[in-house]
């Protein structure tokens, strides 16, 4: 009371309308997002965004050099200063979503869901091609990949309709969101994009363990996808190809078809712990994609395999805190749909790591949040503004291992 009185006036005013606008008196729409909001969830996204920042600086010059040619030439920093305004677009687009609704962050991922299916099955016959596929859709001044957004749309619709269940345990829920995923995934080999076809199919039947399927179910699942696996071996191009670079190198074809997984690795390892420092890198100008696909092994090479492992830790840690605070979620949608999304994260995250460090064949498969990208960081940013949308408690009603009182937005 004493250090109060002795504050000067301006401060205590200022601190009086901080805690006015902002205290747990304050049930406005914007007191009570920021009493909901899970907090640390939002600090490690803005970490894992202003990483990516510093890792597409680090890309740029490679990437810029390139793609440069006789007719345009990049500046070095091309690729930074693009990524910056798509985050500058992105973190409000997240915040934005962040504050609907259950039922409207919901209606929303439906709505958006039908949408973009539909320009999905367009895609392959109308989008653009590039590099010999035929993943994004053109808009004059860019270009967005109808799969990246359909990605956290997919996983609130097949959670809203596992969750239906709770309802009504007849409902054939397993073929319904199975056909979902097939339709999907076929939509997704026509482009071709083996490697989304693969964040889908592992989503489903994470969606499908945590919905409480049986056993027998997901066993029969699991060798149904390693058949579908096999086949794809022996019927589709894309597939048979990178199997058999990474299985089976051939020294002869190391520049087109194992050039990328050995150039990363090469990459990744150049820094040794600690790094060549930034700005430092050499071998990371040899390396297709730097700016995406292969980001993590630049982030290897200037800043180290320290660097590497912090945001290996990271993503864990967001998909931990995400687990933690569903432990005492009742509503099975709000559960199953924030650990679908935090699931999706984790998985995407892995399959890139483990193609960088040579683990699993190249993918064409982005890092969340640090590879650059319109589409993925604005789609990302809708994603995890859902997550944070579902995740928001109010702190008004007490919860216990025992009773939990239900959140009503």
């Amino acid at each position: 009371m004493t250090d109060i009185l002795r504050e000067p006036a301006g401060q205590r005013g200022l601190r009086n309308r901080v805690e006015e606008r902002l205290g747990r008196a304050n049930r406005s729409p914007m007191g009570l997002w920021f009493w909901e909001i899970d907090r640390v969830l939002l600090l490690l996204a803005v970490l894992l965004i202003a990483i990516g920042l510093v890792a597409v600086a680090a890309a740029s010059p490679a990437t810029a050099q390139r793609y440069s040619d006789a007719s345009k030439t990049l500046a070095p920093m091309y690729y930074f200063w693009r990524q910056a305004i798509w985050v500058a677009l992105s973190i409000p687009v997240m915040l934005v979503v962040s504050m609907l609704p259950t039922v409207a962050a919901r209606r929303f991922a439906l709505i958006g869901a039908a949408v973009m299916l539909v320009l999905l099955a367009i895609t392959p016959f109308a989008g653009a091609e590039i590099n010999g596929a035929r993943r994004w859709i053109g808009l004059g001044f860019t270009q967005f990949q109808p799969s990246e957004f359909l990605k956290p749309f997919f996983i609130v619709t097949t959670a809203w309709l596992l969750s239906l269940r709770a309802s009504d345990p007849d409902l054939p829920l397993l073929p319904i969101t199975g056909l979902l995923t097939a339709a999907i995934g076929g939509l997704l080999m026509l482009q071709p994009d083996f490697g989304q076809t693969v964040v889908f199919g592992l989503t489903w039947i994470t969606l499908l363990m945590i919905a409480g399927m049986s056993v027998r179910a997901i066993a029969t699942l699991a060798g149904a996808g390693l058949g579908g696996i096999v086949a794809a071996y022996f019927f589709y191009g894309t597939a048979r190809v990178r199997i058999d670079a990474f299985l089976f190198p051939d020294p002869e074809k190391a520049m087109s078809d194992h050039y990328q997984t050995d150039m990363a690795h090469a990459t990744i390892t150049a820094g040794g712990v600690t790094g060549t420092g930034p700005g430092g890198g050499i071998v990371k100008f040899k390396l297709p994609e730097a700016h995406t696909d292969y980001i993590f092994s630049v982030i290897g090479e200037e800043f180290g395999l320290i660097a590497c492992a912090i945001i290996a830790l990271l993503f864990l840690a967001l998909m931990v805190r995400v687990f933690v605070r569903l432990l005492d979620e009742e509503d099975a949608f709000r559960l199953l749909a924030a650990a679908g999304l935090a699931a999706q994260l984790g998985i995407q995250a892995l399959i890139n790591m483990a193609v960088n460090t040579g683990i699993a064949p190249s993918k064409g498969m982005t890092l969340p949040f640090i590879s650059y990208g319109g589409s993925s960081m604005i789609a990302l940013s809708i994603g995890f503004g859902l997550l944070l949308a579902f995740t928001r408690r109010n702190p008004y009603l007490k919860r216990s291992p025992y009773s939990v009182a239900r959140s009503k937005h």
